[in-house]
């Protein structure tokens, strides 16, 4: 009688199971092989395809009716985009650097239209203008006009929350440009959702979820601005026309404005000289170039102004800064025409306050020097 062992009959199993080292001893063991059941691929592939598109036209639905339009985004991807026109013979033109203000309150449309030349919007959100100016103090081909927009909080304290996006810049690969065209070609122009505000997972992060003990809960800062391809870009209609939205957007603000807490000062004491120090030094590159430069010290409101008057005087941070750099500045409080305009959030223009603002900066700029404070 044959031993079940020494069989060289093979077993055979159930469709959907294969056989394993046990069942074959001293045989070499072959691939794992497993039966794919027959199924209707072509209509799964369909209705996936069909429910997809089902979905994403839900979620663009939803992120149209609360607001948002097609618009480009204002990725490292974009900026990178512009800060490229300085090294492809653009060299010679007026730049704007600085924080959100800069980018939300300047209208490249009106600028370009008194001066028949349009800047390169190089200025970014929640980030120190001194990482520009660090970066085009190092570039030689920069010789042109230079704005540089002073935002107390983030200038004299060095903050760079988008300061990634120069590593990005000067390391970008052509995989990255090439994504860089793809979205701003097929998807941006084409749907209202596709911001970093409307991710699943941002929507998600804030919803009202219970605060744990010992945190704060701080709520991080919503979509403010609407961006074109050469980042022109201007408040959101949302924040200026619903209330709520825009009382959000205050509140969000206010999470700072309580006095200054004594860290806060502590740190400010320590970062000054340091931030005033590296301005000099990326300011007499620039000179030694002829780069022509100003200092802009754009509008702010209500207690986003009281805050920072208390946080940041005049004359331990603007003054040194014109002092030591010897440039000149534009202080919004020194010129009437700079002021009373309707900031929505207190720290931002109005869209339509944009060309007015633009106008009276411009003109200041090309007139007598600033008078003395």
């Amino acid at each position: 009688m044959p031993s079940s062992i020494s069989s060289s009959e093979p077993q055979r199993l159930p469709t959907g199971l294969r056989l394993t080292a046990s069942d074959r001893p001293g045989v070499a063991q072959p691939v794992p092989e497993r039966d794919i059941p027959e199924q209707p691929w072509g209509r799964i592939l369909i209705v996936a395809v069909l429910l997809a598109a089902v979905l994403l036209a839900i979620w663009e639905v939803r992120w149209r009716a609360y607001g948002s339009d097609p618009a480009y985004r204002n990725s490292d991807g974009l900026w990178a985009i512009q800060r490229r026109r300085i090294d492809e013979g653009e060299g010679g033109k007026t730049v704007i650097i600085g924080s959100s203000r800069m980018l939300f309150d300047l209208d490249l449309d009106t600028w370009q239209r008194l001066s028949g030349d349009r800047p390169i919007q190089l200025s970014l959100e929640g980030t120190s203008s001194a990482f520009a100016l660090d970066d085009l103090a190092d570039d030689s081909k920069f010789t042109g006009k230079l704005i540089i927009g002073v935002a107390p909080e983030l200038f004299f304290s060095g903050f760079g929350y988008r300061r990634g996006v120069f590593k990005y810049y000067h390391h970008e690969g052509p995989a990255q440009r090439i994504g860089q065209w793809l979205s701003m070609t097929f998807v941006e122009p084409l749907f209202g959702f596709y911001d970093d505000d409307f991710a699943l997972g941002t929507v998600l992060r804030r919803q009202d979820w219970p605060v744990r003990p010992g945190t704060k809960g701080n709520k991080d800062v919503r979509k403010l601005s609407v961006s074109e391809a050469d980042r022109n870009t201007h408040m959101w209609s949302k924040v200026e026309q619903d209330t709520a939205y825009r009382d959000l957007c205050r509140s969000i603000w206010a999470q700072k404005f309580g006095p200054p807490e004594p860290d806060m000062v502590a740190r400010l004491k320590g970062a000054l000289p340091k931030q005033l120090e590296r301005a000099a030094k990326d300011v007499a590159k620039l000179k030694a170039r002829g780069v022509e430069m100003v200092f802009v010290r754009a509008p702010s409101a209500d207690q986003y102004l009281d805050f920072e008057h208390r946080a940041f005087p005049r004359e331990t941070t603007w003054e040194p800064l014109l002092a030591m750099t010897g440039v000149r500045g534009i202080h919004f409080e020194d010129y009437p025409e700079l002021q009373g305009y309707d900031l929505p959030e207190w720290s931002h223009m109005a869209t339509h306050e944009r060309p007015r603002f633009t106008e009276a900066l411009y003109g200041i700029m090309n007139a007598s020097p600033a008078p003395t404070p």
